[in-house]
């Protein structure tokens, strides 16, 4: 099963799991595709934190990602 921890930065999730780029571009974090915004502020921002800032609902990201195969973690 592959496991998203909400707590690493986006950028080692889309590293391990390219497929997120799109599936979080879908939920509106349209600077995942660009893969200078990606290895810049995303090696800072945890998906937690782009929530936040993004003013995303953490529970409906949390349940996108599962209904797309993913277990997610720390995002309680």
């Amino acid at each position: 099963m592959k496991v998203i921890d909400g707590n690493k930065s986006v950028y080692e999730l889309t590293n391990q799991y390219p497929e997120l780029i799109e599936i979080l571009a879908g939920l509106g974090f349209l600077g995942v595709k660009n893969p200078l915004v990606r290895n810049t502020l995303g090696r800072t921002t945890t998906l937690r934190d782009g929530c936040k800032k993004q003013q995303k609902d953490i529970q409906q990201v949390k349940k996108v990602l599962e209904e797309k195969g993913f277990k997610v973690i720390g995002l309680e």
